[in-house]
């Protein structure tokens, strides 16, 4: 067994720079029979866990090797989950601290509050989730109200986010008049809340209270205006008004870019922030890699990519969704997969972007048989909305309409997920492509919504293909009493006149069509150079 000192061991952890070098770390520990000191554990998973150079993956494997009952290790293991896209894990950890009688301290408290507020966060769909993580957040209150710890102000103000995330926008506002003291950081939660449900007069009587400004409160403010789309009010914020500016501002502004669609001056906004020197966070690489992937501007996407593997970054979350949905929205699935593979972790974000790059670009069978794999997986991903609408378009790109049955009264039976008009739109696809257009019509009548104008375009197109007269007049009708028609809405039907030799028809349309002022627009291609 190797002698080293405990202290020089410390010293060694705390220059920790990359996951290899924990690994070599990590034989030298177990030689020196240390793999169980309480100190040297909660330093490489504190590093693994919350770094950016770490990986999650590996800290949550370390610490499950572990005793798992030091209270420090199970915070910092509780704040690193709360962070990744895993939050219900915090709250797992929470329990089984519980359920262990491992010590919790105000440090616990924070974090896990947090991670309820971001379950709910990626989970706003699941009314029944929303539930039980809003009386998990109750219940914890009821215990820190037993404990004396309900006047901290970290607590406290994790409560006022929890609450406002639950939509108890009084409770939140209770709370946040009991502090008794209260930092910039609670409010500025507090006026977010209300900025984030549209109360500006609340949030902007708040702003006029409060005792100071940073530049987390001047942030708020450029997100107001690029939710609201006033992206010119934004921009006035950030390039005149704000004092300083940081990572999260950029980001803002960024994304503000992004929503309103001008993809380029996104990705100009990033130039303007790398010249800087602002150095991007995860945020920034996201929204940035969103903006490649919408653009198919692969080269900014792969010199991102191979940056964060030259600095040995930690590729999870989010951050690896955005990769893996860029590289298979530019048509590079081999790049997508390989990403994807890497993966030890993956979030149901990431299947999908995988699965739906799959189903798009006609890789019908390999897309269900990753939804199969996703099915039986150890990561607990619980296939969703957009999930199915990948699995869908890959039924519908195989020309299999079993399947496709098959699968849609499995999203609303296994799953309970109710089809809204996208999934329906997939399965009007897919009855089209295979010829069965009264099936498909029928679908359009008696689904549990009005049909939009992509679901009688839909099926215009597909009278077009299998000569149905009579259908694709519906078509036209039920489509100019939702928008005005289109060139090549006048165009598909009149195809399908003269290939039914109803010539008079044929030049009635083209009548309408000159009277009605819409031009035919040309065919056009478009490319990127270099």
């Amino acid at each position: 067994m190797l002698n080293i000192k405990i202290s020089d061991m410390l010293s060694k952890l705390q220059q920790l720079s990359s996951v290899k070098e924990v690994e070599q770390t990590q034989c030298v520990i177990i030689k020196a029979g240390l793999f169980n000191h309480p100190l040297v554990m909660s330093k490489i998973i504190s590093f693994l866990s919350l770094s950016p150079l770490g990986s999650l993956v590996y800290a949550q494997a370390i610490f499950e090797e572990t005793a798992m009952n030091n209270p420090f290790v199970c915070n910092t293991m509780i704040r690193a989950y709360t962070k990744s896209v895993f939050p219900i894990k915090a709250i797992y950890l929470y329990n089984f601290m519980h359920h262990k009688d491992i010590k919790y301290d105000h440090f616990t408290y924070p974090s896990v509050l947090k991670a309820c507020a971001r379950v709910l966060w990626c989970n706003e769909e699941d009314m029944k989730c929303s539930r039980l993580v809003a009386c998990k957040g109750a219940e914890i209150h009821c215990r820190l109200f037993r404990l004396g710890l309900d006047q901290d102000c970290f607590i406290q103000t994790s409560l006022v986010y929890l609450y406002s995330k639950c939509g108890f926008l009084g409770l939140a506002r209770r709370v946040f008049d009991e502090m008794t003291e209260k930092t910039i950081y609670s409010w500025n939660v507090m006026i977010s809340a209300y900025d984030q449900i549209n109360d500006f007069d609340s949030a902007d009587s708040l702003i006029e209270s409060m005792p100071g400004k940073n530049v987390v409160s001047w942030n708020m403010l450029i997100a107001r205006y690029v939710r609201l789309g006033k992206i010119e009010d934004a921009r006035a914020v950030f390039f005149e008004e704000m004092p300083e500016r940081d990572a999260v501002s950029w980001n803002s502004m960024i994304a503000g870019y992004i929503q309103i669609g001008d993809y380029a001056g996104a990705l100009a906004l990033f130039r303007e922030m790398e010249l800087a020197n602002v150095e991007a966070t995860d945020i920034t690489l996201i929204s940035v890699l969103g903006a490649c992937a919408e653009t198919g501007a692969l080269e900014i996407g792969r010199k991102i990519h191979l940056s964060l593997k030259q600095r040995e970054y930690k590729i999870e979350g989010y951050l690896s969704n955005a990769l893996v949905d860029m590289y298979a929205k530019c048509g590079h699935l081999n790049l997508a997969w390989e990403v994807f593979t890497g993966l030890k972790m993956k979030h149901i974000s990431c299947w999908n972007a995988m699965i739906v790059g799959l189903a798009v670009h006609g890789y019908c069978e390999e897309a269900l048989r990753l939804f199969s794999t996703m099915e039986t997986s150890v990561d607990g991903a619980q296939p969703n909305r957009v999930t199915f609408i990948g699995v869908l378009i890959a039924c519908s790109h195989k020309g299999s309409v079993d399947e496709g049955r098959k699968f849609f009264n499995h999203m609303v039976n296994e799953y309970k997920i109710m089809p809204d008009i996208k999934h329906y739109g997939c399965m009007v696809d897919l009855l089209s492509r295979c010829g069965l257009l009264e099936e498909a019509h029928h679908m359009i009548k008696t689904m549990p919504f009005e049909a939009n104008s992509v679901l009688w375009r839909t099926l215009l197109g597909a009278c077009r293909i299998h000569h149905h007269v009579d259908l694709a007049e519906e078509s036209i009708q039920q489509l100019s009493k939702l928008e005005p028609l289109r060139d090549g809405d006048y165009v598909l039907l009149s195809n399908v006149y003269a290939e039914a030799q109803r010539w008079n028809d044929v030049e009635r349309v083209r009548s309408e069509m000159i009277d009605s002022g819409v031009p035919k627009k040309p065919g056009s291609s478009h490319i990127g150079t270099k």
